[in-house]
Parts: C-alpha cells; structure tokens; sequence
C-alpha cells in the first residue's frame, strides 16, 4: 500500500472517528432536552421532557377559582403543546449539523419517521432488472 493511499484512509478514519464522537454526544444531550411553557397569566406551568412526557405541573392555587376543569385542562393541555414545541426545536437545532443535506429533520425524527430516511435506495444489479442470465 503506497503512502499516499495509506494517509488518505488515516484522514479518513480521523474523520469518522471525530463525526461519531459529536453525533454520540448529541445523542446524549437529546436525552437530557426540556422544554416549560407557562400561561399568559402565570396560572399554569407545564414542564417536558426529550419525548414530550410531562415531568411537571405547576398550577398557581388562584387557578381553580379562576378557571373550570375544562378551561384548566384546555389550559394545561396548551401549555404542554407549547413545551413539547419547544423540544421539537431544541431537537431540530441539536441534530442538524448531522443531517444529510436536502433531507428534513421532519422525515428522520418527525411523525412516522423510519428508518429508511437515512439509508439510499438499494443498487439492482443487472440480473434484476433484466432477469437473471444463463
């Protein structure tokens, strides 16, 4: 192997090794993502996590005789829409660099995502596309 061919794989392999090592850290941060919305009013503070899962809820004990259980719901339920945005845009801004140019964060971590958003098309061979020869 010449040493030309043999530095360009080492450049190679730093390369990768250096990508991976940030895309694993980004992964460890997406596990750590919160997101807190409040009220316009402060009557209601909702807290979640990396997956949108609530992790807390705050309410200001003047709510209850401010609003009825269907307004506190509708209230609680807006301010966990309002966090869980949060997280999908701190999510965004962390994966990006890793994103394959043209292909939307939306299709890899976004509602029905796959994992086929990743990998390319497989090749056909010759002997698919026109049958096998013999």
């Amino acid at each position: 192997m010449n040493d030309e061919f043999h530095l360009a794989i080492e450049a190679l392999a730093k390369e990768y090794n250096r990508q991976a090592g940030e895309l694993r850290a980004a992964y460890g941060k997406l596990s750590e993502l919160t997101g807190t919305a409040e009220s316009d009013d402060g009557m209601v503070s909702v807290t979640v996590g990396p997956r949108g899962q609530v992790q807390d809820i705050k309410l200001d004990p003047r709510v209850y005789r401010k609003l009825s259980p269907s307004e506190l719901a509708h209230a609680i339920m807006e301010q966990i829409g309002a966090a869980t945005e949060q997280v999908a845009g701190q999510t965004k801004e962390l994966m990006a660099p890793f994103m394959p140019e043209g292909l939307p964060l939306e299709e890899v971590l976004g509602e029905g995502a796959s994992i086929e958003a990743f990998l390319p098309q497989p090749v056909k061979l010759p002997a698919e596309e026109g049958g096998a020869r013999g």
